[in-house]
């Protein structure tokens, strides 16, 4: 899995980009393999004024499948990070569940045997 990393309104330090990356591994654990790339792009949207005002998105594409979009707002960037980590994890995991879900409902029945011992009712 490709993470590529962007910020808008703040300096991108090493520590802010090592929290992201080691956050979204984490997140995702073994379901990262199934992703082609995830970016995080980490926003100021208000600049020097303060406020709720710093947001990650998360952008993930599994094979296949829409993207899967994830945007959080909060006033510290470490907590915007670990929050849209979380979701993505939650998301990332009801959309493999439902996949699976959905692969099993295409798959034929086994075929019943018919015979003298076979009861139509």
């Amino acid at each position: 899995m490709q993470i590529d990393i962007q910020s808008r309104g703040f300096s991108l330090t090493e520590g802010l980009r090592h929290h992201c990356d080691r956050r979204l591994r984490f997140a995702l654990g073994p379901a990262s393999d199934r992703l082609r790339a995830v970016s995080i792009r980490l926003t100021d949207e208000n600049g020097p004024r303060g406020g709720i005002d710093k947001r990650c998105t998360l952008r993930a594409k599994l094979p296949g499948s829409p993207q899967i979009v994830i945007a959080q707002d909060e006033a510290d960037i470490y907590v915007a990070i670990d929050r849209a980590a979380d979701r993505l994890s939650r998301t990332l995991s009801r959309r493999l569940q439902r996949e699976g879900r959905d692969y099993r409902a295409r798959m034929p029945e086994p075929l019943r045997e018919t015979g003298e011992d076979a009861h139509p009712y």
